[in-house]
């Protein structure tokens, strides 16, 4: 028996667990509070997509004659081929079989229906992926394949990464998706509560929770409570995530409590740890009262600090069972669906919480809380011990770069080797040295937005950056092969065409020099809780309210300059799609569109420009001082000149792909050999640059020159660094 069960329905990701459950089981473990967690969707999916299912799928489309395209006759057509390698090509997407790669990338082993129509088109584009990714690859079209069959001959709401999404996006009104819930149960409902009612039988638990971050989530937990309610009437159910913490706030529908119990709203342990000890004192909890919704917060326990929830736990996850799969050649997508990462967050909340289009009046990002780099390096331990994974994704609103650094320096000092990646704002801190600190110490890649890249609307957004430090930014990380994902956004509020085309231009320039390597650009939308949203006139734009009874986030609105921004959707995703895989950037910009827009008023050269800084000599005092190389193979040497000898070292220094050489006076060579151990990331105490000065000047004079000298500067080129 367990007190809680702890769900996230169908579907999220395919690759790994989404991490709600596991950080509210980690904080529960602090409680003493006996919890299961299940991911839902992970095994709909695996009982879905397996030989014995797929067989019944086929004979019920055959019988209910539901086969009309030519798509779904061929892949029909080819049942059995489709039958037979199905369960070993699950395998291997787990990585139990990588040897069946050989014969995945041959001609003849998979049946192809329309997703393969653009195989051949990409080919160039996953010509430079390693054996394994292509294989990966044409197996994801092979199951979308199937996928396809399931919404046209089975059940049209089929998405792996999302169920019946529609009736859950901008749903103002509960009226549809509760008629919804009244028809017959689909094919993958039953096989959804067929599970489920498994882990009921074996966890009996007092109480479900229910983690809907998504849209595409919400059919599903609706389907699950209703289940639930009709079955087990004496278990009480909760619905929390962030689905309910942006759309749910406001829901007056009663009706929505025929099928939970509660809805928590924001961080969910304090919340969670009432519903399950007490049973009258509420944080943050929506119930039905009286006949009314009403929100109660009658509890005066504060939320817990983030150095008191926990360490995420893993447990009960089918973590060796997880499908991997790459859709789509994006660089960044394929991190998102390739490999399993462990989540972790650095911070809650955003340490800039500014930006306009943002959430920002919400707790989730308006209260700020970073975690210290000793503690996440504990439970990125104590992570790995449990899931044997070193893979690590930060899903925070935008890493802070100090806590990167201090993170990357945790790393380095214990000297365990992981990888990871995290989203970021590209912000001057991001200096070449940081970078690489970052890099040593494993991460692989940052996503960020530049959203408009107009210094206009950027100040505007109150973003923070201008498009010059995104340029320079994203340098420092492209020049330590730390990939740059950024997020691209057309139609905010008072953008006029000239501005979406030159943002375009800029765009291209970056991709052409090679200084950001995966993007996506996504339509303006309108929130609630945003500045906008809340003072829509500043931003010339009319909101067109509805009555809202259930889901509140998404507000249409006109902008006073009239502009049909949508029109711009195809031709800035395809001349993106173009530019992340190095072709196009010499077509004039109107040839991605097929109505005419305006030349662009930015210089052809405007990136590289930006990239054109002088080098700085200011000294920051305060600034650490770290090498990240091995010592030096020591030579003494010496050459006389006119009766005079000048005794010097010659240090040798061994990197991992070469060697290089510095000669330094005898007595300035000595004074740094005894220094450069003290400045190996894994001192307790790093020195300062102006400790380091202070100790340089007790023997010798003009430290600048020193500093500034030619083999110093070869040094700063290979490992020291200055933070």
């Amino acid at each position: 028996m367990k007190d809680l069960l702890l769900i996230t329905p169908p579907f999220t990701q395919l690759n790994t667990p989404y991490p709600a459950t596991a950080y509210l089981k980690g904080f529960l473990n602090t409680k003493g509070i006996g919890a299961y967690q299940m991911d839902l969707g992970i095994e709909v999916i695996l009982e879905l997509f397996n030989k014995e299912t797929f067989e019944e799928l086929f004979e019920l489309a055959y019988e209910n004659d539901r086969i009309i395209s030519e798509n779904c006759e061929r892949i029909y057509a080819l049942k059995e081929a489709y039958l037979k390698p199905l369960d070993q090509v699950i395998q291997f997407l787990q990585g139990k079989n990588q040897t069946l790669a050989q014969q995945i990338c041959s001609d003849n082993y998979l049946p192809r229906a329309s997703r393969f129509n653009q195989l051949e088109d990409m080919d160039w584009a996953f010509g430079s992926m390693g054996f394994q990714d292509k294989a990966k690859h044409i197996a994801t079209l092979y199951l979308e394949d199937l996928s396809d069959f399931i919404v046209e001959c089975i059940d049209d709401n089929f998405g792996f990464s999302r169920y019946a999404e529609r009736l859950g996006q901008s749903a103002n009104s509960f009226d549809e998706l509760y008629d919804f819930l009244q028809d017959d149960l689909s094919y993958i409902d039953q096989i959804t509560l067929e599970i489920l009612e498994k882990r009921i039988k074996a966890t009996q638990p007092k109480l479900i929770c229910l983690s809907v971050p998504f849209p595409g989530n919400l059919y599903s937990a609706f389907r699950c409570a209703q289940f639930v309610k009709n079955n087990y009437p004496d278990i009480k159910i909760a619905m929390g995530g962030g689905f309910p913490n942006t759309e749910l706030r406001s829901v007056s529908d009663v009706r929505v409590f025929k099928f939970f119990d509660f809805i928590t709203l924001d961080d969910g342990e304090l919340p969670i740890e009432l519903l399950a000890t007490s049973k009258e004192a509420y944080k943050r909890t929506l119930l039905l009262e009286n006949g009314k919704v009403v929100n109660k917060n009658n509890s005066t326990k504060p939320d817990y600090k983030q150095a008191d929830i926990g360490t995420p736990d893993y447990s009960d996850l089918l973590l060796d069972q997880y499908i991997s799969v790459i859709e789509i050649a994006n660089p960044m997508h394929s991190l998102w669906s390739d490999g399993r990462w462990n989540k972790l967050t650095m911070a809650h909340g955003c340490y800039w919480g500014k930006c306009t289009f943002c959430d920002i009046s919400l707790d989730y990002i308006k209260i700020y809380e970073p975690i210290t780099a000793k503690l996440l390096v504990d439970r990125m331990e104590q992570i790995i011990a449990q899931t044997n994974e070193t893979g690590f994704h930060f899903v925070d609103e935008a890493a802070p770069p100090a806590l990167m650094k201090a993170l990357a320096l945790e790393i380095l000092k214990r000297k365990i080797t992981v990888t990871w990646w995290a989203n970021i704002r590209f912000e001057k801190n991001f200096t070449n040295d940081l970078c690489q600190l970052l890099k040593t110490s494993g991460c692989i890649a940052v996503s960020g937005g530049l959203e408009v890249a107009s210094d206009r609307l950027l100040k505007l957004i109150d973003k923070g950056v201008t498009v010059e430090q995104v340029a320079q930014v994203t340098r420092n990380f492209t020049a330590s092969n730390i990939m740059v994902h950024s997020y691209l956004m057309y139609g905010y509020p008072t953008q006029t065409i000239q501005e979406t085309v030159d943002s375009l231009e800029m765009v291209r320039q970056l991709f052409e020099i090679g200084i950001i390597q995966s993007g996506f650009w996504h339509q303006f939308a309108l929130t609630a809780h945003s500045p906008i949203g809340q003072n829509p006139s500043d931003y010339h734009i009319t909101p067109n309210y509805k009555n809202i009874s259930f889901a509140n986030n998404d507000v249409d609105f006109t902008d006073e300059t009239g502009v049909d921004h949508s029109q711009f959707s195809y031709g800035l995703k395809k001349s993106l799609f173009n530019f992340m895989h190095g072709i196009g950037f010499e077509l004039p910009l109107q040839d991605w569109f097929d109505f005419e827009i305006p030349d662009t008023t930015i210089k052809h050269d405007f990136i590289y420009d930006c990239l054109e800084d002088s080098e700085t000599f200011k000294i920051k005092p305060r600034a650490k001082i770290v090498w990240l190389g091995s010592l030096p193979i020591v030579t003494e040497q010496s050459k006389t000149k006119k009766g005079h000898s000048h005794h010097s070292l010659k240090l040798k220094f061994h990197t991992k792909e070469d060697a290089f050489n510095i000669v330094l006076p005898k007595n300035h060579g000595e004074w740094f050999l005894k220094t450069l151990d003290k400045l190996a990331p894994e001192n307790i105490q790093l020195l300062s640059l102006s400790e380091l000065k202070k100790d340089f000047e007790t023997h010798f004079e003009d430290f600048e020159l020193f500093w500034f000298s030619k083999p110093m500067q070869i040094l700063k080129e290979n490992g020291l660094l200055t933070l």
